[in-house]
């Protein structure tokens, strides 16, 4: 236990000079939180006697006119009466002005007797500040536990997964707890926490709770303009909302004293730490409160060590990626929303998406477009080589000529003719070494993905996701990690013990144990985690095919490292013929060393005669091979990271996102051997900005950024001012840029082709009543070349026309999309409601812009009709609505075009409810179920397999209900079907007054609006106006048509549901 020593200062709970309560956990020279504060000492004590807030363990009884204020505060089990004694002797307080001090063996009193004084019986307690750190008084209950109410104070502990939480929480309990559930699982048990009985609750986040994102203001990417982000303030929201995370925190904190942070001990880690405290209101008392735990395993042993080492979070490192967010928010937002808009409103074959820019993400793409103009640009170059063959003692030895190759054939022909004109070769060298191949160091991150990459198939992504499983599951430790060298106090041999049993490596260990391991090669210590190292013995069946592989190689590694070096004798022998020199080189291994467990790595037995210098032997023969040279192969992936790490292109933890994002943007493909070969898009792109800025693809741009937030994490520059000097360097590039942007649109324009020119004809525009072209390439699209408007339709499915009807609200024709797999959905949807929808606030209902899979890049959410309320179009959710979903807060809606299959989808999750099959039609009714509400359907059986009596095919009845139907119908996914949405009308309880009186007052309204388009606009009003003088929005008129409040209107419907 740490030795505290003592000072003069007092402080309470709460100053009585500026009324600020005391920071617990700060050093002793700034323990009430404001240095210099005497004020009210006697006042304060006399409060903190009264509400009882000494410490238990002993107390210090003052006899004195004066009523001198002491309390001292140790351990019962480290410091002795006569420390205390000596403690209370070396302060500089007026000890002369007493006669005696006695503390009583037990610790229970210490007396002090004023000299020629009576004694009085006056005893006041205070806190006095700790030199280190000190702990917030507590108060003796009485069943001797700690607390200020009489019950075991509370500890809160946070991890960042779930099974990090269950790790931590059975190794602190021994096993012995109780679970019980929440937004993630909440472990309770009593422990000892800092010498006190507490009782800990142990639970998690899922990842960061918190998001970055600019306001609402800033999301429509019609309304905003690009460079406005620059400037734009940033705001938090929840990663998750749906898991309510920050609630959950919340609500566990309340009552408890301390919190421990069991965060991933990485900057992304320190970072949510902070996010936690400011989830838990622990900010407005952080210091002492506040714990973090630092830890590189969740095995028990480290679990347990860092249990007992606790420090303080970095700010610092959370600050960092503060800054690093806000710059690659508002950089990357401002350039891609500008790039997607110009360009993929001209060029109909980019089939991306969106096209994206990142600080990092585009050097990365850099790297990969420079390469491959390498090899476009490489010139080959013809050589020749000689190669003398010798017969001699039952081996033929081909020869290496020292001069390597030759670019001129004439010079080496000459060479030939004068080996040729000798005939013999002479031994004029024999040299023997004894060579050591190196055991490796330990294994970080980058060359863990390197591996996995060239080694094991596995690309970046894919390597780190199992490495974070692993981890997780307690078999590997920390798997983000930049150094390669062991701390000196690392357990080598107790992790070799752990794997001591395994069946495919446990004899190799057990020798390694017996004959003695060597300790790893020095390598590089970053300062942050160990070496990747496995913790726990798995096999193949535990973990599946691909963890297993990635655990084989860490395990693998790491014996290496603890293996003798590979010894291995080299012989070299030299010849002479006709002037020129010639060798050979064979091996022999001495010791394998580590390469027994890591074969890949052996060194190759190379067999050759023994030989005696001056000896002459025969040529049999000579040849002078032609070749040529080659140019480099296109990046892998392996080569890729080695050049991201060299320039300083993202981080351990980044690297994988990264590589991943320029696959995912098709700005590169992934071809054999883990080959990254760009695409035309990633290629243009490049080029473009080296002609308009290199700077802005140039990797030293980004390693400049990296060095600026590196300062940030060291507490060597201010966050906020690095932010400001970093955006404004790429505002004015993106001024400039934008300016700029015809260079690289003459590259795209010599690529791609023009949106006239690509799709094919589909349906009618709703304005101008011409036909519109689809355009399949992401993002898949609609394009109108008279009114020169694209309408984004929803992506990974397919689209056709649905039977020439209409849309009854804009007059385009409608379309059906389909998604992939016998069963997957398929709605109907008006391509200008789906981009412009006519209701304010249906993005955010019913989760719309998940629910309808839509693009939203600044066009809306997306309102297909199963979302459309309204009353009479035939497709919409009004009409084909049929009950509530059973597992959300959806509606389950007809899906028409489903025969002979029919069945009910859920619009909002992917419940999928299957009717009556092979039945010949099944339709909504008008009516609604008196019982529940649900809306009547009509069922037209198959004469064959009709269920009804005397052949009778038309039923109608409520689903929910009638019995016959509800037989019938069967649940596709999720839970079962049940009678449970009885009562509930068709979504969110919604009820039949609140629908007519919905339907009455829309058919009113829409009675009154004039012309055959949206408000009575007509198709030349549009057309006619400039970019920048077009009328606002067609749906905000269509909006403004109806008489009143429309919203409101909306609202009220919405509420009822």
């Amino acid at each position: 236990m740490a030795f505290y020593e003592l000072c003069g200062q007092a402080y309470a709970r709460l100053c009585g000079s500026c009324r600020r309560a005391p920071a617990w956990g700060r050093p002793l020279d700034d323990a009430c939180g404001h240095v210099g504060c005497r004020v009210h000492r006697r006042e304060l004590a006399c409060r903190d006697l009264k509400n009882g807030l000494g410490y238990w363990q002993f107390s210090i009884s003052i006899v004195s006119s004066k009523a001198t204020l002491i309390l001292v505060y140790a351990f019962r089990s480290s410091l002795s009466p006569k420390i205390i004694q000596a403690l209370i002797y070396t302060q500089n307080w007026p000890w002369k002005d007493f006669k005696s001090i006695s503390i009583e063996d037990d610790l229970s009193e210490l007396e002090v007797v004023e000299k020629g004084a009576p004694a009085v019986s006056l005893a006041f307690l205070v806190p006095i500040s700790l030199k280190h750190y000190c702990r917030e008084p507590l108060r003796l209950g009485k069943n001797g536990s700690q607390s200020s109410n009489g019950k075991k104070l509370k500890k809160k502990k946070v991890a960042e997964k779930p099974s990090i939480a269950l790790a931590i929480a059975s190794a602190l309990s021994g096993g012995r707890m109780s679970t019980r559930r929440g937004s993630t699982e909440v472990h309770e048990f009593d422990g000892m926490f800092l010498g006190f009985p507490v009782h800990y609750k142990v639970t998690s986040v899922i990842g960061h709770v918190f998001s970055v994102d600019f306001p609402a203001r800033f999301q429509d990417w019609n309304s905003t303009n690009p460079l406005d982000l620059f400037d734009a303030p940033i705001v938090k929201s929840e990663s998750t909302p749906k898991a309510h995370i920050c609630r959950h925190l919340s609500q566990e904190a309340r009552g408890c004293g301390h919190l421990v942070l069991w965060l991933d001990c990485d900057r992304e880690g320190e970072n949510i730490c902070f996010e936690v405290i400011e989830c838990t209101g622990f900010q407005s008392t952080a210091g002492k409160k506040v714990h973090r735990a630092r830890f590189s395993s969740v095995t028990e042993k480290d679990i347990l060590k860092a249990m007992n080492s606790l420090v303080e979070p970095n700010k610092n490192e959370a600050q960092a990626v503060d800054a690093r967010q806000e710059i690659d928010l508002k950089v990357g937002v401002a350039f891609t929303r500008f790039q997607t808009s110009y360009f993929n409103g001209k060029y109909g074959n980019l089939d991306s998406r969106v096209i994206s820019y990142g600080p990092c993400q585009t050097p990365t793409l850099g790297f990969c477009v420079r390469r491959h103009l390498q090899i476009n640009t490489f010139k080959p170059e013809k050589f020749w080589t000689l190669h003398p063959y010798i017969m001699y003692k039952g081996y033929e030895l081909k020869l290496d000529w020292q001069r390597h190759r030759l670019f001129d054939s004439d010079v080496t022909q000459m060479f030939r003719n004068f080996v040729k004109e000798d005939g013999f070769l002479k031994v004029i060298g024999i040299s023997e070494k004894q060579v050591s191949k190196g055991r490796p160091a330990g294994l970080n991150t980058v060359n863990l993905l390197k591996v996995a990459s060239s080694a094991l198939g596995f690309g970046p992504q894919l390597a780190m996701q199992l490495a974070e499983r692993l981890y997780t599951q307690g078999f590997i430790s920390y798997p983000r990690t930049e150094s390669t060298a062991y701390p000196a106090s690392f357990d080598y041999k107790g992790t070799l013990g752990a794997l001591a049993r395994n069946p495919v490596w446990g004899d190799y260990v057990q020798q390694l144990l017996s004959d003695g391991y060597h300790k790893p090669r020095s390598g590089t210590d970053a300062g942050d985690h160990p070496p990747i190292t496995p913790m726990s013995s798995a096999s193949e069946n535990i973990l599946g095919h691909d963890a297993w592989k990635l655990y084989q190689y860490i395990c693998q590694h790491f014996l290496g490292t603890l293996s003798p070096d590979c010894k291995y004798t080299r012989i070299k022998i030299e010849f002479e013929s006709g002037g020129e020199s010639f060798c050979c080189v064979g091996q022999h291994v001495l010791v394998k060393g580590f390469t027994s467990i890591m074969p890949w790595l052996a060194v190759t037995e190379i067999n050759i005669p023994q030989f005696a210098e001056g000896q002459k032997i025969d040529i049999s023969r000579i040849e002078a091979d032609e070749g040529s040279t080659q140019p480099p192969d296109y990046l892998s992936e392996s080569e890729l990271i080695s050049l991201m790490e060299e320039n300083g292109i993202g981080t351990d933890a980044s690297i994988p996102v990264h590589i991943n994002n320029i696959c995912e943007r098709n700005y590169v493909q992934v071809q054999a051997g883990r080959r990254l070969v760009p695409t035309a898009l990633g290629i243009s792109l490049i080029r473009g900005y080296q002609l308009i800025d290199p700077d802005l693809c140039l990797p030293d741009i980004r390693s400049f950024i990296e060095q600026q937030i590196s300062l940030v994490a060291k507490g060597q520059a201010d966050h906020s001012l690095v932010v400001e000097h970093v955006i404004e360097q790429f505002k004015r590039k993106f001024i400039y840029f934008v300016k700029q942007i015809e260079n690289m649109d003459a590259l795209f324009e010599a690529e791609f082709s023009p949106l006239s020119d690509s799709g094919r004809v589909l349906s009618k525009c709703g304005k101008c009543l011409r036909y519109m072209k689809h355009i399949p390439t992401q993002p898949s699209r609609l394009y109108c070349g008279t009114c020169e408007e694209i309408y984004y339709t929803p992506p990974k499915g397919t689209i056709k026309l649905y039977k020439e009807l209409t849309c009854p609200l804009d007059n385009f024709e409608l379309l059906i999309f389909s998604m992939p797999g016998p069963e997957g959905k398929s709605f109907p949807f008006c391509p200008y409601c789906y981009n412009n929808p006519p209701f304010e606030g249906i993005d955010n209902l019913f989760g719309a812009s998940k629910s309808s899979g839509s693009v939203k890049l600044g066009k809306g959410a997306g309102m297909p009709c199963f979302l459309c309320p309204h009353p009479t179009c035939q497709h919409s959710m009004i009409s084909q609505g049929v009950c509530a979903c059973p597992e959300c807060d959806g509606t389950l809606v007809l899906d028409p075009v489903s025969a002979p299959r029919w069945r009910l989808y859920c619009n909002m999750c992917n419940c999928l409810v299957s009717l009556p099959e092979g039945a010949h039609r099944i339709s909504t009714t008008r009516d609604h179920c008196p019982e529940c509400d649900s809306t009547i359907i009509e069922v037209d059986f198959n004469k064959k397999t009709t269920p009804l009596k005397d052949g009778a095919t038309l039923h109608i009845g409520c689903i929910l209900c009638d019995e016959l139907l509800y037989s019938l119908v069967e649940m596709k996914h999720g839970k079962s079907f049940s009678r449970n949405a009885r009562h509930r009308g068709r979504g969110r309880g919604r009820g039949r007054r609140v629908i007519i009186s919905f339907q009455h007052a829309m058919t009113m309204n829409m009675a009154r609006s004039a012309g055959p388009n949206h408000g009575g606009l007509d198709t030349q009003d549009s057309s006619d106006c400039s970019e920048d003088e077009s009328l606002p929005p067609v749906a905000d008129t269509r909006v403004n048509t109806f008489a009143g409040n429309p919203q409101n209107l909306f609202e009220a419907y919405w509420t009822g549901l």
